[in-house]
């Protein structure tokens, strides 16, 4: 169902976007804390052990614990409403982008649309655009999961006023040079290693049919997404780094604050201060979060997808009785 498949015409373009906003609003909901956890360890300096003097996050489990009591438990979806917006507009573009590419390679060329390669190329190109058109809102939730007690930002609407007086327009663009950088092999990593596992999956149980299809979409998305999110995940974290420029006051709390000059500088800084590993600090919440949402995201893509075809097929058939 995902990507254009020229025997079952079923979804179309705007449904391919519904069925996006629809899977990206559940999945947000259910993987906000895993993302809050994931910010936090990026944007630490110091080292994630409790042996370091003034590591504030040890652990999973110790950063879970400390936020609670720290801050309760709508810490874990502070940013949901940017959020949201993100996770909304993001899975309406990228699907949409990716049904329109990969039909338009099926019409235009003589590559077959089911391909890995086409799949890897589209996955990527459709994520760039839908990058592009949410960054501002990335960076909102970002400055918002970041922020401690007191906050900075009372709400929407003065972090968008905030910003904007204090730090200019641009201030919402930050970070996209590396999220634009790592986005394409990452979504392109996504889909094509999900078309992957599809196919082998049916090649292993070729007789299962629809049988437990749900299942093997949520194991498929979810390996794909581990994949993807290990090979990629060094420009996330400078990503995240990035958007929390000119944002360092509210950072005072958590430990030591650093300023980037831009994105060689972060990678630079980073090497140096915090050596090779600091490039994946956070890795563990991160793959914990990429399985399940990547696992849910497709999940509820297909599920959605089936749930509008149904719908159609019932109303055609209706109206043929009628």
């Amino acid at each position: 169902m995902v990507g254009y498949d020229p025997e079952a015409k079923c979804v179309s373009t705007v449904e391919a976007a519904v069925a996006g906003s629809a899977s990206g609003f559940v999945t947000r909901v259910l993987i906000s804390p895993l993302d809050v956890i994931k910010i936090r360890f990026q944007l630490q300096i110091e080292q994630l052990s409790s042996r370091t003097p003034g590591a504030k996050y040890h652990g999973i489990l110790q950063a879970v614990q400390c936020i609670f009591q720290e801050e309760g438990l709508g810490a874990f979806w502070k940013g949901h409403v940017p959020a949201q917006f993100l996770s909304v507009g993001y899975g309406a573009v990228q699907f949409m982008a990716f049904e329109s590419l990969t039909k338009l390679v099926h019409n235009v060329t003589s590559y077959n649309a089911r391909d890995s390669f086409v799949h890897f190329v589209c996955g990527g190109l459709a994520a760039c655009t839908a990058t592009v058109a949410v960054q501002p809102v990335d960076t909102l939730r970002t400055r918002f999961a970041a922020q401690g007690e007191p906050k900075i930002y009372r709400n929407l609407r003065h972090a968008v006023v905030t910003m904007y007086q204090t730090e200019g327009p641009r201030t919402f663009y930050r970070g996209l040079t590396p999220t634009i950088i790592a986005i394409f092999p990452y979504a392109g990593l996504q889909f094509s290693f999900y078309n992957i596992l599809q196919q082998f999956s049916e090649w292993v149980v070729p007789a299962e049919g629809k049988k437990g299809g749900n299942v093997k979409n949520l194991v498929c998305g979810s390996c794909a997404g581990i994949i993807s999110k290990t090979l990629t995940y060094p420009f996330d974290l400078f990503k995240k780094r990035l958007q929390v420029g000119g944002f360092e006051h509210a950072r005072a709390a958590f430990g030591q604050v650093r300023m980037y000059r831009g994105l060689l500088d972060c990678i630079k800084q980073i090497l140096r201060e915090e050596g090779p590993g600091g490039f994946f600090k956070g890795l563990s919440p991160s793959l914990l979060k990429a399985a399940v949402s990547t696992g849910l995201v497709f999940f509820w893509y297909e599920l959605f997808c089936n749930l509008l075809c149904a719908l159609k097929n019932t109303g055609s058939t209706t109206r043929k009785e009628g």
